[in-house]
């Protein structure tokens, strides 16, 4: 793996800008930060969005756990963005590095080991609680991991199969994460989808599910890295819950057929994905659980990940994206059809899609959180979040 400067950065009084090195540009193997923002060609990009962050550098900043996490290392709460992306770790979520020298950082070759699990969830149990760290030996263990997992505690691990995301468990978790977040990882790729693997592992008394990184290869000269942006990005969006007027399934399919090498697939990957969610009351559902990465020059839609069934009293469920025309963010049939052409697909299609992927939810669900690990117990806490009567409803009631 050959790590090469790409371009500059500068962010000042809320405009950022960018320019590709030369050098870069004339490297045969060069290839886009981002396909629309950041077009591979000589001059300044400048943006004032998101403060003056282009989206592909904000998904390579920490997320929430990791800006916590440097936060506490550094003892300072006053950090900006260019600040978390200097601090975060050099394995961060994609391709990109960053650095204050034109000399790119050095390629990590040392990463946690599986077998000091306990180490790490410890460490993290101390942070989530603001309990004084350790010691020096210890905290340099918590890696802040992706930007992708939201507040979770996590970690980065290696074993002898790659690179992993190690979730721990949280305060006020009311049934076995791992186990159930493992079961619907399962439950997807039985309904069809492009899941991330993932397996259960038992430390120290809890279970830590550990997902596999899908932005990393392994090979015998190390891992390759690839790029990744998050689906904020695809769609030029703020990640203010306040502030989602792009927050769209909708407007992602379209931006999909600008996007990836294979349009159809992934279009139809993603219709599909959008009535899982339905399905299992993942109303967090939100652009940061989506991604597209890039093995080679094409972009395509990451496998699915952070699917998680979020159990409601009411029997209406909305989804964090728009569905459909319809009812907008409403998990319903009717909605989830109303645009279905816009995933390329006909209504008879969509339809068959919803009807089989019901089935297997249904009667699926319970024995793929036990086999994950689940318990009676976690299977009766988050039944709510499944067959639920309002998927049936129609604007005008049943």
């Amino acid at each position: 793996m050959e790590v090469v400067t790409c371009g500059r950065f500068l962010q000042q009084d809320g405009v950022g800008r960018f320019v590709y090195g030369r050098s870069y540009l004339a490297n045969p193997r060069a290839v886009e930060l981002e396909k629309f923002e950041l077009p591979l060609r000589p001059g300044t990009f400048e943006t004032a969005r998101l403060g003056g962050i282009f989206g592909s550098l904000r998904d390579a900043s920490p997320d929430a756990w990791g800006r916590r996490v440097i936060e506490r290392q550094l003892g300072r709460s006053d950090l900006s963005e260019v600040d978390f992306l200097l601090n975060s770790p050099e394995d961060r979520a994609g391709a990109l590095s960053f650095g204050m020298s034109t000399t790119p950082p050095a390629p990590v070759h040392q990463f946690n080991k599986v077998l000091r699990l306990d180490l790490l969830l410890e460490e993290a149990r101390r942070v989530e609680q603001d309990l004084p760290l350790s010691g020096l030996q210890v905290s340099d263990l918590v890696n802040p991991g992706s930007s992708m997992g939201g507040a979770r505690p996590k970690n980065v691990v290696e074993d002898d199969e790659g690179l992993w995301v190690a979730k721990f468990p949280a305060r006020g978790d009311r049934w076995n994460n791992a186990a159930v977040e493992a079961g619907m990882l399962k439950l997807a790729s039985e309904c069809g989808l492009r899941s991330a693997a993932s397996k259960r592992t038992h430390v120290a008394g809890q279970d830590v599910l550990l997902v596999r990184r899908f932005d990393r290869e392994r090979t015998k000269r190390g891992y390759l890295r690839h790029r990744m942006v998050s689906a904020l990005t695809v769609l030029r969006a703020d990640e203010n819950p306040q502030d989602r007027s792009k927050w769209s399934y909708l407007l992602l399919a379209d931006e999909l057929k600008r996007w990836v090498g294979n349009p159809d697939q992934d279009l139809h990957e993603l219709f599909s994905r959008m009535v899982f969610n339905a399905l299992i009351s993942n109303i967090d559902d939100h652009p940061r659980n989506h991604a597209l990465i890039a093995v080679g020059p094409a972009w395509s839609l990451s496998p699915a990940y952070d699917l998680n069934p979020i159990p409601q009293a009411s029997e209406e469920r909305h989804l964090a994206m728009e569905v459909g025309s319809a009812q907008h963010r409403r998990a319903t049939r009717q909605n989830l059809l109303s645009e279905c052409g816009r995933f390329r697909l006909s209504k008879e299609a969509a339809t068959h899609v919803i009807d089989t992927m019901k089935t297997i939810v249904s009667t699926r669900w319970r024995d793929a959180v036990r086999a994950c690990g689940g318990t009676e117990a976690d299977v009766r806490a988050i039944e709510r979040a499944f067959d639920c009567e309002g998927f049936e409803y129609t604007r005008y009631g049943v």
